[in-house]
């Protein structure tokens, strides 16, 4: 790889191991190295590209003395941190894909994976890289998926400020926010909604405090209501259900929703839906962050829902209330929405029947009877009241399972 930007130059490379059979194939960046089962994906069929990070971005370097590909062009002291540096180097590389003809390589059909410091950057690549597929960041921890609002609450996850001093991987200008991640415009919730309606597959570990898996099943509950509202809730999946606590190791659990989503999003043969497999270990709680409702988007750029939903026929009042369930393994989050029929409601009921077993732990926008068997739910003081054909959300978690829940709306 060969880049020229304002008269200055600089080169790297990547190495590539092809499958099996004739091409061209998918490819999925490993970067570092480390990330997915290599052999898995090279089974699967598609082939492997070994990305180094270090050669556009080095570690160990001064803010002020950044080294690699990257600050080769735009200067050692530039602001841009390490895990932008790395997704510029793998958007480089995809460059010389798309120009390569696609007698070996296919552009249209790339992943990227990575574990640990390298999971951080699988994920800024998916979000940065709209080429990308399939995204798929292993214990990522703090400067990755976790949500920076919760790291200060998660006891034993890497301390904010220590991420920003371990490595140059934010940019500069995050050091205004280690203290007041509060502060931040974002979160990476959001990162997560950038990569969306793209595949992603988000894979933790929790059993080790350090890699804030709690956060990261925040961030990944709260992004996957942008996969929904974007029709296209099952494009994504998070597992963090697994045995093995040992960092970054090739664990049996993932092999085969990796196999899913390579099937389904590189080689365009599968259609298994995405899952989450939240480990009780590090459930977080969507409701302690959420204050705002997932909208239905419609128009060119969406598809039809694929999240599951309920109908039920209008309550007296000319109501209608659906839903859609999150469900991983011990937990789930419903989201329910209510639309008004044809004339104007002033205020509305939602009666739900849980499954067996099923018990709400919290709930946002609305007031309930109770935690279990059938709960009626009510309107709160500010979404009472609705135009015709007009909706609101409000939701709640729970243990168990969600799925078999009936709604009905007066």
């Amino acid at each position: 790889m060969n880049v020229t930007q304002n008269g200055r130059s600089a080169s790297f490379s990547a190495g590539v191991q092809l499958p099996s059979g004739t091409g061209p194939f998918p490819a999925v960046f490993v970067v570092g190295g480390f990330g997915a089962d290599t052999a898995t994906i090279k089974a699967a069929g598609a082939a492997v590209i070994t990305y180094d990070p270090l050669a556009v971005g080095k570690e160990g370097t001064a803010r002020n003395n950044k080294q690699g590909a990257f600050y080769s062009l735009y200067g050692a002291t530039s602001s841009t941190g390490l895990l932008a540096a790395w997704a510029w180097g793998v958007s480089r590389l995809i460059d010389v894909v798309e120009q390569s003809g696609g007698s070996v390589l296919k552009a249209d059909a790339l992943g990227v994976t990575g574990c640990s410091r390298y999971g951080k950057s699988a994920f800024a690549i998916g979000a940065f890289d709209q080429r990308i597929a399939l995204t798929m960041p292993i214990e990522s921890g703090t400067a990755g998926v976790p949500i920076l609002r919760g790291i200060p609450g998660e006891s034993g996850s890497q301390p904010l400020s220590n991420a920003y001093g371990e490595q140059p991987w934010f940019g500069d200008a995050f050091s205004a926010y280690t203290g007041n991640p509060a502060a931040l415009p974002v979160d990476t919730h959001e990162l997560v909604a950038m990569v969306a309606p793209r595949g992603l597959f988000v894979m933790e570990n929790p059993h080790i405090d350090w890699l804030g898996a709690r956060s990261g099943s925040v961030a990944a509950l709260a992004g996957a209501e942008v996969y929904q509202a974007l029709g296209a809730g099952s494009n994504i999946s998070y597992w963090s259900d697994v045995q093995d606590g040992t960092h970054c190791a090739s664990r049996p659990e993932w092999k085969t929703p990796l196999q899913q989503n390579i099937q389904k999003f590189l080689l365009k043969t599968g259609t298994t839906a995405g899952t989450f497999r939240i480990s009780s270990l590090k459930a977080g709680n969507l409701a302690d962050w959420r204050d705002w409702t997932t909208p239905t988007l419609t128009g060119s750029g969406t598809t039809t829902p694929t999240t599951p939903t309920t109908p039920t026929t209008p309550g007296g009042a000319g109501c209608t209330a659906t839903t859609s369930i999150n469900q991983w393994t011990g937990g789930f989050v419903t989201t329910v929405r209510v639309t008004a029929g044809a004339a104007p409601i002033t205020g509305w009921t939602v009666t739900a029947g849980l499954p067996a077993g099923a018990v709400i732990t919290s709930g946002w926008n609305a007031g309930r009877s109770g935690d279990s068997g059938t709960v009626r739910f009510t309107n709160v003081g500010f979404n009472g009241a609705l135009a015709p054909g007009q909706s609101i959300e409000f939701g709640y978690q729970g243990t168990g399972t969600g799925t078999g829940t009936t709604v009905s709306c007066a």
